[in-house]
């Protein structure tokens, strides 16, 4: 049990998004997708920049704005 509790602390994740494309897509300002999910747009300037990771709910709100699923906008990569 040691080993595998090893391996997931020395484990690193970042999140990639596809926030600023998507935006792009649908002529949105980051003030405008703020005000659609309910947060400041220095949170959405901060998630394109790979700076904050959103939270579950957050990412489920994006992804509907845009009609997408969250792995389209949001990826996970291991390190």
């Amino acid at each position: 049990m040691k080993q595998k509790k090893e391996v997931v602390e020395n484990m690193k994740m970042t999140v990639k998004t596809k926030i600023k494309e998507y935006r792009a897509k649908h002529n949105m300002k980051q003030d405008e997708l703020a005000a659609l999910v309910g947060v400041r747009r220095e949170t959405i300037y901060h998630l394109e920049k790979g700076r904050y990771n959103p939270s579950l709910i957050l990412a489920y709100s994006i992804a509907k704005v845009f009609g997408v699923s969250i792995e389209e906008i949001f990826e996970i990569v291991e390190e």
